[in-house]
């Protein structure tokens, strides 16, 4: 990351040269062969770039187009484009304009004179026309490339509904979006990000539910950002989210169109990234966190029992291994007689303290489960599995690890898998907590559990606290929070929708 970023010490050296690269910026002229030669100049040593010129309009009007091959759709530009040229009558050739309206058969064309816009529309897949005695040109929407069909996400499988998943492409994600709402409120603007990539991104709302002050706040932190590159979404997550040292995502992400609509549904805003099947959404609940887009495809009782075992999971994976560390050397009046005293027959024979020997496991865990994530699909499941088995049980038999510490990181790790949005937090947390309870037992877990609560509760997104907490118990409040309520009963949208979020919160803590 730190590469792509400007050096302090060089900004007052590049000032000048900013300056003279703005006094000698390229402009096109009425000749085509010196446009065509600032293009290609600007495009040197770039193979890829296409060159044709095309005696047209009965070999009045002398054209060249320029492309990108294996960017551009070449039927649209034989058929389109050339033929029309090629087999055009027209006698007035004096103007832009008659080419637009008379000539050309494309369904997308601009007319620009700003060298920077070519450029960019040259690497992005469309084909621009110059004519001579013409100081304007023509951008034609040609782009062709390929990209990766439409597949489920492999991180976000449902056993029902939709099997659609977000690809690389932009307008292929933003169509996905657009087939859903048929609405003229769906608002869909465009966004360029990146000094040098100059990424593609579109901002989409929908301007009758969205909160102005949250979206002014977006727009605030978009132009904030100066970077040279911004290769994926979470470039932009670090770069704008609040608390940017917490642990916990302050924005959302997924890869799923439907999960996208519902959220623009409830006021949220997406952002969408050229190249990255991840969407952003915001601003982002602490609650989002056990929720899954199938929650809303079951039976409402089946939805609420799994959201509230997922967050009893998030709990025993971050407490388990402290309580055990705590029961086990500070506080042995707190187990049964009987599980004391087989725990302790097993720890006898062990060399290494309760303390190190969690630390250890867990370490372990997390490199099989790192490695079989990294691994080929095939080979990673078998390797995680395997290796487990094989570790675990070669360590109790070689007396190395007590079987109790065994069983409580395969629950530790088992309980983990049931929250993957907040695989980084439980990492910390849980490392946080074991030594705290080696240092203080029961006092220092209590203590570990206030301060992440603290935070959490302090937790902003957009200026929309994160997890809200009033003195009233309102049924519309928590209606699709810990439980889901069924559909007929869920009738006012999130509070965070009205335009009551104070702009002064919406800054960075």
């Amino acid at each position: 990351m730190g590469r792509f970023f400007k050096k302090k010490q060089n900004l007052s050296s590049n000032k000048n040269e900013s300056t003279n690269e703005t006094t000698d910026k390229p402009v096109l002229f009425d000749s085509l062969d010196k446009n065509v030669e600032t293009i290609s100049e600007l495009f040197k040593d770039v193979d890829i770039l296409r060159l044709k010129y095309i005696n047209c309009c009965d070999r009045r009007l002398t054209c060249c187009i320029i492309f990108c091959d294996g960017m551009v759709d070449q039927s649209v530009i034989n058929e389109s484009i050339i033929n029309p040229l090629m087999l055009s009558s027209v006698k007035d050739t004096d103007s832009v304009y008659t080419l637009m309206t008379q000539v050309i058969q494309i369904g997308g064309m601009k007319e620009t004179d700003n060298v920077d816009e070519i450029v960019e529309a040259i690497a992005y897949g469309d084909t621009v026309l110059f004519a001579e005695g013409l100081g304007q040109a023509i951008i034609l929407d040609t782009k062709g490339f390929q990209s990766r069909p439409i597949n489920e996400p492999e991180n976000e499988k449902n056993l029902s509904g939709s099997r659609e998943g977000f690809t690389e492409s932009l307008l292929v994600n933003l169509s996905m979006i657009r087939r859903r709402v048929l609405t003229s409120e769906l608002k869909m603007k465009s966004y360029t990000i990146g000094r040098r990539t100059k990424t593609k991104a579109y901002i989409c709302y929908m301007d009758g539910l969205v909160n102005k002050q949250i979206l002014s706040e977006l727009y605030r932190r978009l132009d904030k950002i100066d970077i040279d590159a911004v290769l994926d979404t979470n470039y932009i997550t670090e770069l704008i989210h609040d608390s940017p040292w917490s642990p916990f995502r302050t924005i959302g992400y997924t890869e799923r169109p439907d999960a996208v609509v519902g959220k623009l549904l409830e006021g949220r805003i997406a952002i969408f990234l050229d190249g990255s099947p991840a969407v952003l959404t915001l601003p982002y609940l602490f609650i989002e966190n056990f929720q899954s887009s199938e929650d809303y495809y079951l039976n409402f009782y089946y939805t609420s029992f799994s959201r509230m075992v997922r967050i009893i999971g998030f709990f025993l994976s971050v407490i388990v291994p402290s309580v055990y560390i705590a029961a086990v050397a500070f506080h042995h009046e707190m187990m049964p007689l009987q599980l004391f005293i087989n725990i302790t027959s097993e720890r006898q024979t062990v060399p290494l303290p309760a303390s190190l020997e969690a630390l250890i496991m867990l370490f372990v865990f997390d490199i099989l489960r790192e490695t079989g994530v990294r691994m080929p699909s095939n080979i990673g499941q078998t390797l995680s599995i395997v290796g487990a088995l094989v570790i675990g049980q070669a360590a109790v038999e070689a007396k190395l690890v007590a079987a109790p510490m065994i069983i409580v990181v395969a629950l530790t790790g088992i309980t983990g898998l049931l929250t993957p949005k907040l695989n980084s937090p439980i990492v910390y947390i849980r490392l946080m907590l074991l030594l705290l309870a080696t240092a203080f037992g029961f006092y220092g877990i209590i203590l570990g559990v206030s301060c992440v609560l603290i935070h959490i509760i302090n937790l902003r997104s957009f200026g929309v606290p994160q997890l809200t907490i009033s003195g009233k118990l309102r049924f519309q409040d928590i209606k699709d929070t810990v439980i889901r309520a069924p559909w007929w009963m869920m009738i006012l949208r999130p509070g965070f929708a009205e335009d009551r979020v104070r702009s002064k919160e919406g800054g960075k803590s």
